[in-house]
């Protein structure tokens, strides 16, 4: 059975049981023989056999179901004159059979590209050319928008789906054996072999193809099954996009290590998903900050608090929301963590310590070595002292995160994995940090760390900019906004003002009821210094999301506070009034002219 929290058992013996939990599984699979996801769904099949697997809607898969799908793409790829490391990309909105297309692909070698279904014209093109595949494998529903563009590349188009008329996939599927591969037939694959392609979300620039091996697939399914405690009589709701490693591997891969079940939903849903979670009789969800924040913000529903969770597992959940998102939907424990596709380090706050996105205990901190060093915000790089070493940052003080990377097989963890672009891999890694010759991977991401270890989200790098020869954190901006009667979000971001050195902030917003533009001055006077204050609103319509909930903040940035290029209310700040005016085409002028103070 799953494991459940003791409620006489204090937050700090609880997380001392995950972690425990969590080192002893993983150590139990490098010990094994299946250190494949794709081999070892077998063995999960003999071991859990009828017991659902994959539940939605549309289809249910038990695990012996699952295993014998998997059997027909493996099938497929051979069938196909598939070799070892050929690349089929996957384009499916969210269902049981996109976990089978891949774990069956990948068991015979090939590696899949998990395309984002959002990406349209030339950004998915763009992610396909990365990594060149010799198939691509489209959703009937996606057929339409996607099979255009795609159809430029030298690759075969199949349509995937019941329905599937041109194309169709599951015509060759059906006549294939669904026996397991022999290691004679096809030898299992090695578990340093690349498995996946993950694209980064590309919010800050076209996406990029982040290499996944079989280990690490492997090692997150069985990490995240210790953290959470999963077993037979768990059930996840999942409605993050399986083209991402948190709804496409941490969550589903966590349940099947551990013999329990995930309900898998097509897209998210502000409006079915208490009555899902609770139809579905689910005790776990895996969120996202942002879905975090839209349930908060929905109205109330009768379904919220019927419901039998345990817990909740997920990444950027803001501390303006996470008690109010506590209280109101009842949720018994917050397991909030650390991580991105390619990194090399994670961190977990299992004691529930608000706003923390995790840490590394002590006594593991030789296994995880994580630092943070003093980042200088005009060059966009680690600060460097005399002697061309970085430095450390003191308690509660703000710098990149970064984690040492190596080769060493006793530390197969630590290893960074890169991306499909040799350029882009060589730009995430820092070298000559502390010593001679060490190689550390760069998360981009600004954190402190207070006295008992606990990390804080504080900005991307690229997102904090100067204004006034001061640092401005976007993220503690928007917090400051998101506290103001009526914000419901905000985003944040320096915009090159003419005549002025550093760049202004400027706040998208989002409001409703109660919402006053005279307040939010008096509000950011009282919350914020002088140099942090916004200079420019824009009130939105609507905030644009990726398809895992990051705002669409380049388009913003792209137009800055131009009233030609934004049809939306906008306004700047009179520091004489002190007020925010409307910013039509003459104050416009005045800013480029330099003669509107800001």
């Amino acid at each position: 059975m799953s494991q459940t929290q003791d409620s006489g058992t204090s937050p700090a013996r609880q997380a001392h049981k995950a972690w425990v939990r969590a080192l002893e599984l993983t150590a139990r699979n490098a010990n094994s023989g299946a250190r494949c996801l794709s081999v070892a769904i077998d063995e999960y099949a003999e071991r859990f056999g009828e017991a659902p697997a994959l539940l939605s809607d549309e289809q249910s898969l038990s695990y012996r179901q699952l295993a014998l799908r998997c059997h027909r793409y493996a099938h497929w790829a051979r069938h196909e004159g598939l070799e070892k490391g050929d690349v089929v990309a996957l384009a499916l909105e969210n269902c049981p059979d996109y976990l089978a297309a891949w774990l069956g692909l990948t068991r015979a070698g090939v590696v899949v590209a998990l395309l984002n279904t959002n990406l349209r014209a030339e950004a998915l093109i763009h992610a396909a050319r990365l990594v060149a595949p010799r198939h691509i494998i489209i959703g009937q529903e996606l057929w339409e928008p996607l099979s255009l563009s795609l159809g430029v590349l030298p690759a075969r188009l199949w349509q995937h789906g019941e329905q599937a008329r041109a194309q169709r996939l599951e015509t060759v599927l059906e006549a294939l054996p669904d026996t397991a591969l022999t290691d004679e037939e096809c030898a299992f694959p090695e578990e340093q072999a690349h498995a996946l392609y993950i694209y980064t979300s590309g919010t800050t620039g076209m996406p990029k193809a982040a290499r996944v091996s079989h280990f690490r697939v492997m090692q997150w399914s069985q990490w995240f099954a210790g953290m959470m405690g999963t077993g037979p009589g768990d059930r996840l709701y999942n409605c993050l996009p399986m083209y991402h490693s948190v709804g496409g591997i941490v969550a589903v891969g966590a349940c099947l290590v551990a013999g329990a079940a995930v309900v898998v939903r097509r897209r998210f849903s502000a409006t079915h998903f208490w009555s899902d979670l609770q139809g579905w009789d689910c005790n776990l969800f895996q969120y996202i900050g942002e879905l975090c924040r839209i349930l908060v913000n929905a109205p109330t529903q009768a379904a919220e608090t019927g419901h039998r969770l345990r817990m909740v597992c997920g990444n950027g959940l803001a501390a303006d929301v996470w008690e109010r998102f506590k209280e109101r939907f009842r949720i018994p424990q917050i397991l909030e963590f650390y991580a991105a596709t390619e990194a090399n380090f994670s961190l977990f706050n299992c004691e529930g310590r608000v706003g923390s996105i995790g840490r590394v205990p002590p006594y593991l901190a030789h296994r995880f070595p994580v630092e943070l060093v003093e980042f200088d915000v005009e060059s966009g790089l680690p600060a460097r002292d005399s002697s061309g070493r970085c430095r450390r940052c003191a308690t509660d003080v703000a710098g990149e995160a970064i984690s040492q990377i190596s080769e060493n097989p006793q530390h197969p963890t630590r290893r960074f994995e890169g991306y499909s672009d040799a350029g882009a891999s060589d730009a995430k890694v820092l070298r000559d940090v502390f010593t001679p010759g060490d190689a550390w991977y760069r998360s981009g991401d600004l954190m402190r760390r207070d006295a008992a270890g606990f990390f804080y989200f504080v900005d991307r790098v690229g997102d904090s900019f100067r204004w006034n020869g001061e640092n401005v954190s976007s993220t503690e901006v928007a917090a400051a906004l998101t506290g103001h009667p009526g914000i419901t979000d905000a985003l944040v971001y320096g915009v090159a003002v003419p005549g002025r050195d550093g760049r202004a902030g400027m706040a998208a917003l989002i409001t409703g009821a109660g919402f006053d533009l005279e307040g939010l001055w008096l509000h950011l006077e009282q919350t914020l210094p002088r140099y942090a204050r916004p200079r420019f609103v824009r009130i939105l319509r609507q905030l644009d999301l990726t398809g895992t909930f990051k705002p669409r903040k380049q388009e913003l940035m792209a137009a800055g506070f131009d009233p030609r290029l934004i049809d939306e209310p906008l306004y700047v700040s009179d520091l004489d009034a002190a007020r925010f005016v409307a910013l039509d085409g003459d104050t416009y002028e005045r800013l480029a002219a330099g003669t509107w103070r800001v």
